[in-house]
């Protein structure tokens, strides 16, 4: 039998007062509520202390996500839950959900996506960055155009290095749309200090409609191409999506045939040419640098980062 509880005025008056000066708007409006219930018999003391502290807590992580979707630029929110994996059965749902446990942000790792347009990439991307803000992780997100703009106006402006020490802050960065605009003059050089800046320091998700050997028709420069596929593979999973565009799915009869057929692109690694035996006094190096030039063959290795790129990340 349960005992009558009586709720005395004026020290629910001093419980207003106290949640007022402690800054919990959601206990102070459902306390009424749950001392109802108590008064009823239909819950413990303890029950209503924790129901207090629970709906406060839950206010105010909603906040801090909210705040950190905001900050990370993720303005439209995807989730895992929403993507239909059975409308590509090219991708392993396990795999994707493994993801999702964040174990590669810690681990510093890079996870590429490729694949046609409409086939997920970025619906993946975003709800991997939901779940990494979720998880009280720092994220980044922005298309490789908006990047290297950015890059770019800070380098004119004499501020490449706080803007490229800005991009090494978050524990995740999301580089979205690799491939589908024409980067800028030397945007790859700058997209290239970047990735040096993180490499093996902080993550990376990068989405692209172009495999891997086209990557030196997308950044203008096949030197720069390699040394930035040097760092982004070398802790990597990559996840190639063959499939339809979902956008299309009720329109693919519109579509011509041979774009209907095109599900895949180009294999992600670059194929290996057959080899051959060649004088050494004919051979030729592909491009001529200069000998001071940072991108000259030979220099973009795994080996520890450079003092400007050290120095770049080393707070963070």
């Amino acid at each position: 039998m349960n005992a009558t509880i009586e709720i005395v005025p004026s020290v629910l008056d001093r419980i207003r007062k106290t949640l007022v000066g402690l800054k919990m708007p959601r206990a102070l409006e459902v306390l009424d509520q749950t001392l109802r219930q108590l008064e009823r018999g239909e819950t413990s003391a303890l029950e209503v202390i924790d129901t207090l502290f629970a709906e406060e807590l839950t206010l105010r992580e909603n906040r801090r996500i909210k705040t950190a979707l905001r900050m990370a630029k993720l303005s439209t929110i995807k989730t895992l839950a929403g993507f239909d994996f059975s409308f590509q059965p090219s991708l392993d749902r396990n795999r994707i959900l493994a993801l999702a446990q964040l174990d590669f942000v810690d681990h510093h790792e890079v996870i590429h996506f490729l694949g046609p347009p409409g086939t997920g990439k970025s619906h993946l991307a975003t709800a991997l960055g939901v779940e990494a803000v979720k998880a009280g992780r720092s994220v980044y997100f922005a298309s490789l155009a908006d990047i290297i703009g950015a890059l770019a106006k800070a380098e004119r402006e004499g501020q490449l290095r706080e803007r490229i020490r800005f991009l090494c802050r978050t524990s995740l960065l999301i580089v979205d749309e690799i491939g589908y605009l024409p980067v800028i003059p030397g945007g790859g050089n700058l997209f290239f200090q970047l990735v040096n800046a993180r490499y093996e320091r902080g993550a990376m998700i990068l989405t692209s409609n172009r495999g891997f050997a086209e990557w030196g028709d997308v950044f203008g420069d096949p030197v720069v191409a390699t040394a930035l596929l040097d760092r982004l593979l070398h802790h990597a999973v990559v996840i190639q999506i063959e499939g339809s565009s979902y956008r299309l799915r009720q329109h693919a009869d519109l579509m011509p045939e041979h774009v209907r057929s095109k599900a895949s692109i180009n294999s992600p690694i670059p194929a290996q040419p057959p080899r051959r035996r060649v004088d050494r006094q004919k051979m030729e190096l592909p491009i001529t640098l200069p000998a001071d030039h940072p991108l000259q063959p030979g220099n973009f290795t795994s080996a520890p980062l450079g003092a400007f790129e050290s120095e770049l990340c080393a707070n963070f």
